[in-house]
C-alpha cells in the first residue's frame, strides 16, 4: 500500500488521500463494482424503471424505449418525479407494483428503518420485476449524507441474505460481495479505480466485503 500511495504522488499519512471517496481523483472504487454489477444485469433494465437521485445508470444501461421515474427522499431535487420517505410504512400507497426494474444504488445505508425500506422497494415491483440494489460493506462515513439525513448502516452478505429472507420471502435473490484487503484499504484512503487498477480490485476475498450487490426478482 505504501508503494501504491507513492505511485499516486501522495505522502504516507494518517489522513486519507481523499475525504470524498476518491471522486476528486477519478472513479471511486465502489462505483467500479456497482457499474460492473449493473452491466452484468443490463438485460433486466428495461420497461418502467425507477432510479434514485438522478438518471446516471438509466442513461448508461437502460434498453431503448424504457421509461424513467426518479426518486428522492427529500424536497429540492428538480429531477425527482417521486419524493417521499422510503422507510415509511405508508409509502407504498402512492406507487404499488409500478416498476419493472428498480435501480437502488447506495441508498439503504442512509435509511434507519431499512427493513421497511426493503419491503417498500419490493412492493413497488411488478410481478416479474427486478430490484438491483447495492450497499456499502467496508466504507468511510459519507459526511454529506450524515449531516443531512443520516448515515446509519454497513452490511455484509449474510446480513443482506437475512434481510431479504425476512422482507421478501418469495423472491429469487442473488447476492454478490466484491472486494479484497487492498481494495478495502485503498477505498478507505480515497484512492481511485484508475490508481489501483481494475485487475487488483476484481480479485475477491470473502473476508473483505467492500461492496454488496443484490439482484432480487419478484415471481410472476
Amino acid at each position: 500500500m505504501r508503494r501504491l500511495l507513492e505511485r499516486s504522488h501522495v505522502p504516507w499519512s494518517r489522513k486519507p488521500v481523499s475525504p470524498v471517496f476518491g471522486l476528486d481523483r477519478g472513479t471511486p472504487i465502489d462505483r467500479h463494482y456497482i457499474s460492473a454489477f449493473l452491466a452484468a444485469n443490463a438485460a433486466a433494465i428495461s420497461g418502467a424503471i425507477l432510479e434514485f437521485a438522478d438518471d446516471t445508470y438509466f442513461g448508461r444501461y437502460a434498453a431503448p424505449g424504457s421509461t424513467l421515474a426518479i426518486f428522492h427522499g427529500a424536497p429540492g431535487n428538480a429531477s425527482a418525479t417521486i419524493v417521499g420517505d422510503l422507510g415509511s410504512a405508508d409509502f407504498l400507497a402512492g406507487c404499488p407494483q409500478r416498476f419493472d426494474c428498480i435501480i437502488c444504488t447506495q441508498v439503504l445505508q442512509f435509511i434507519y428503518p431499512f427493513h421497511q425500506a426493503t419491503r417498500n422497494l419490493y412492493g413497488m415491483l411488478r410481478p416479474g420485476g427486478v430490484l438491483l440494489l447495492t450497499a456499502s460493506g467496508i466504507s468511510q462515513i459519507s459526511r454529506y449524507d450524515m449531516d443531512r439525513w443520516g448515515d446509519y448502516w454497513r452490511f455484509t452478505s449474510l446480513s443482506l441474505k437475512r434481510l431479504f429472507e425476512e422482507t421478501c420471502p418469495d423472491a429469487e435473490v442473488e447476492i454478490e460481495a466484491h472486494g479484497n484487503v487492498l481494495a478495502a484499504v485503498a477505498f478507505l484512503h480515497g484512492l481511485s479505480t484508475e490508481e489501483v487498477g481494475a485487475k487488483a480490485l476484481d480479485r475477491r476475498d470473502p473476508d473483505y466485503e467492500v461492496s454488496l450487490c443484490v439482484r432480487c426478482r419478484k415471481p410472476g
